[in-house]
């Protein structure tokens, strides 16, 4: 398969970097095409502009500075997602990526009488997230009820590759870990990909 990996952590030390190694690892030890798109290494600038918010409903969405980007989306099969949780949702570029990049005309086509949006993703077959948090699991999924897995799942794989398999593993409490917890993590990172 060929598999988009977008990493979206300023620190190239960070833990995230870390996941995002054994990710890569897996997939090329499997035989899979990488592509990485490592956000803020490449200055990817997150704000949606004036002229693509106003071409969301024109017959084509202005995608001239993400053209790039939309193409590595449209030609991946798998898409492995790595950033951290903070303030439990999506760091502020990889929301940025969505809003430009999963565009209608790209990721979705709006309905005619703006209903429900039209898939468009069909290519992504599987998607895998890592992420770090610094809560424990309990506040995460019992407090707060998985806030960005269900996002993920319904809002955005939901409505643009509805066929598209998620999975998800999360790192909790991630400042205090111990360098073996790290690695306990990163074996079940490529357990996971040993499988796709």
């Amino acid at each position: 398969m060929k598999c988009l990996v977008v990493i979206a952590h300023p620190n190239t030390d960070s833990l995230c970097h870390t996941m995002a190694q054994s990710a890569i690892a897996a997939l090329r030890g499997k035989g899979h095409e990488v592509i990485i798109e490592d956000l803020y290494l490449s200055g990817f600038s997150p704000a949606l502009t004036l002229d693509e918010r106003q071409s969301y409903y024109r017959p084509s969405f202005a995608s001239a500075a993400v053209q790039d980007q939309i193409d590595r989306l449209l030609s991946a099969d798998a898409l492995v997602l790595v950033f951290p949780t903070w303030w439990f949702g999506f760091p502020a570029i990889l929301k940025g990526w969505f809003d430009r990049v999963w565009a209608p005309g790209v990721a979705y086509d709006h309905a005619t009488d703006f209903g429900p949006i039209k898939p468009k993703l069909d290519n992504l077959e599987r998607a895998l997230v890592l992420t770090s948090l610094g809560s424990p699991w309990w506040v995460d999924r019992l407090v707060l009820r998985q806030p960005v897995k269900r996002v993920l799942k319904t809002a955005l794989l939901g409505t643009c590759a509805p066929n598209c398999r998620l999975e998800m593993r999360s790192l909790y409490k991630a400042e205090s870990l111990t360098q073996p917890q790290v690695q306990s993590f990163c074996a079940r990172i490529e357990k996971t990909l040993s499988k796709w």
